[in-house]
């Protein structure tokens, strides 16, 4: 992890520049994509879903059990389907770009204009925008 300054210009530029950002997201497209069969699992995804602590993060619920696994299984499960556009179970590059590239722009949304300050891990989406806009200003 580092902490990084950056704003939503970063992460939009980013996203605007079609070859850096499908290049990242296909490679982690493809780290994810267990089996090599191109296509997404619910399973396969499971774990990054899981990891983004939605609830921890997003909702304040930091508490083991403050949601039954019922609820939670179809709280992934909706994340999931967001993925997977046209309903087959599975979730392909175009897909995974496509929802991927929503989330990045509505991140740049969020951020607004005024840099901020973030802890990025090292290979997520933001920490290669803000490399990639170092890279240009040098």
């Amino acid at each position: 992890m580092s902490v990084e300054i950056l704003d939503g210009r970063t992460v939009q530029s980013f996203v605007e520049d079609e070859g850096a950002f499908n290049d990242s997201v296909d490679g982690r497209f493809a780290a994810l994509d267990a089996d090599h069969d191109g296509l997404l699992s619910y399973p396969e995804m499971a774990r990054e879903i899981m990891s983004l602590r939605v609830l921890e993060k997003h909702f304040g619920i930091d508490e083991a059990g403050a949601v039954g696994p019922d609820e939670l299984a179809k709280l992934y499960r909706g994340l999931f389907a967001r993925f997977d556009r046209d309903g087959n179970g599975a979730v392909d590059r175009q897909e995974f770009r496509a929802e991927m590239k929503e989330v990045m722009l509505a991140v740049a949304n969020g951020l607004g204009f005024m840099p901020v300050q973030m802890v990025v891990e090292e290979g997520s989406f933001l920490k290669v925008a803000v490399d990639r806009e170092l890279a240009r200003a040098a």
